[in-house]
């Protein structure tokens, strides 16, 4: 499923070549949905979107200390899909959230060593999740804060994390050629 998933990605996003290979070779490893994987394991990610598709929720991370988009680990689940919209609803406290079925965005990052985790990489698989009912969200232990965050803002702020600013700018390139989802 993920391999067909990152084919249509590859078909409509010409700036991840480089990462597609690399999230293609990493997915015949074994263990590569599980955290125990020490070196590195596939993320699921969503980049939540506000009903009016204007703004963005993000969370201040609380271990990593910086303001991202929600996710989290596959756990074993090999729908990332799946796992962008459990992490979205258990991250926000949001309900009647819906994913849209292709990736959004791929992202490989470093997650630095931390009480006994060795430092390690993370495979993030990010998707489109849309609040479709409600935006007022209830921040978890796994986050300083919440907040709905200008995409327009995000695309335009040096000083916003990079993959940020790249899923705000695709973002708002999908809405001016109205294909929905960033792709």
């Amino acid at each position: 499923m993920l391999l067909e998933l990152l084919g249509r990605h590859a078909a409509v996003v010409g700036d991840q070549d480089a990462v597609l290979a690399l999230f293609r070779s990493f997915l015949d490893t074994p263990g590569c949905f599980v955290r125990s994987n020490l070196d590195a394991h596939f993320t699921g990610s969503a980049w939540l979107v506000s009903i009016d598709g204007q703004r963005v929720l993000l969370t201040h991370h609380r271990k990593l200390d910086r303001w991202l988009q929600l996710g989290g680990h596959a756990d074993g689940d090999a729908d990332l899909r799946r796992v962008a919209l459990r992490e979205a609803g258990e991250e926000s406290g949001l309900d009647g959230l819906v994913v849209e079925p292709d990736i959004f965005d791929l992202d490989r990052h470093w997650i630095p060593a931390r009480n006994d985790a060795p430092g390690h990489w993370h495979y993030d698989v990010r998707f489109v999740v849309r609040a479709t009912s409600t935006e007022r969200h209830l921040a978890n232990e796994e986050s300083h804060e919440l907040a709905w965050r200008d995409i327009t803002t995000i695309a335009q702020d040096p000083q916003a994390d990079e993959s940020l600013r790249r899923m705000a700018k695709r973002w708002l390139m999908s809405q001016r050629s109205g294909m929905g989802n960033g792709e």
